[in-house]
């Protein structure tokens, strides 16, 4: 029962997460393309900020709560099963969700980098950059359904 709780904890906070990794390039792309209005860029600029922090405490639930999915049954044996021994998917896994991290943090400097008055890449640069974390999802996926090694 703590089993399937926990996992559902984390399920629900890695969606909320990705919703943030989502939306926020798409945020940028918007700013890319309302250069020169003033007050839809504040507003952008509001958006992405609460986003960026939003994404950020969702992250630590999801870290939380994977890494009692992870480790939980060193410390509670007789309720949270060893889901992982031996296997290195899940050190694959838990690579690509750094880079996913990684990709959230420069989406996150460039808010910050346009705030401060600097120049975003073009609207079509960042629509290619918003791609990639698609990718990434869909290879993290097939390792925790498939478990391959």
């Amino acid at each position: 029962m703590a089993y399937l709780l926990i996992k559902t904890l984390h399920l629900l906070f890695v969606i909320a997460w990705m919703a943030a990794v989502f939306y926020l390039p798409r945020i940028l792309v918007n700013m890319a393309e309302t250069a020169n209005e003033p007050v839809v860029q504040a507003r952008l600029q509001l958006m992405g900020r609460r986003l960026y922090k939003f994404g950020h405490a969702m992250f630590g639930m999801a870290l939380l709560f994977g890494v009692m999915l992870w480790q939980g049954w060193r410390v509670f044996p007789s309720r949270m099963p060893n889901m992982v021994g031996g296997m290195h998917w899940i050190d694959a896994k838990l690579t690509l969700v750094i880079v996913l991290l990684a990709y959230y943090i420069v989406c996150g400097r460039m808010l910050k980098r346009a705030a401060a008055g600097m120049a975003l890449p073009s609207s079509r640069a960042l629509r290619w950059l918003n791609e990639l974390p698609v990718l990434l999802l869909v290879v993290i996926l097939y390792l925790v359904i498939a478990k391959p090694f």
